[in-house]
């Protein structure tokens, strides 16, 4: 394998890695591809990175008294509902969820999960052992 053969194959493991995050949209990858084969080309590029305007006061798509259910969370740009929104939101609204409580005025409090898949979420990581710490003490001083 050449030289050329080898920087390409870790160009494409950090682009895949990069990529499998669920809050990298389609133009942050390629811009980030394009920045490391500019590197390796010698001749770097400038990496624009394309976001989805802010668009404070946004329509929502139904009533904010509706958009929060026991089982599930309706997305105020499309209508549709989730377990939770953070995926869903930087795949197919190209937002983060800061944008998106901005966009739609909301507070930093609204669940964008499910209430009752994060009860269980709680609960299966009680049963695994998880924050069985005493806060009272700080850490090392029992």
């Amino acid at each position: 394998m050449s030289a050329e053969d080898q920087m390409q194959d870790r160009i494409s493991h950090i682009v895949a890695a990069y990529a499998s995050r669920p809050d990298v949209s389609p133009d942050e990858i390629v811009a980030l591809y394009r920045r490391l084969a500019g590197e390796f080309d010698e001749a770097p590029q400038a990496a624009t990175v394309v976001r989805a305007p802010e668009t404070p006061g946004l329509q929502p798509a139904l009533p904010l008294e509706q958009a929060v259910t026991e089982d599930k969370v309706y997305c105020l740009c499309c209508g549709r509902g989730f377990k939770m929104l953070k995926r869903h939101l930087g795949a197919e609204h190209g937002m983060t969820e800061a944008e998106y409580r901005t966009a739609f005025g909301l507070a930093e409090d609204f669940p964008l999960v499910a209430p009752s898949y994060s009860r269980k979420k709680a609960a299966h990581a009680k049963e695994a052992g998880l924050g069985k710490y005493d806060r009272t003490h700080p850490i090392g001083q029992v």
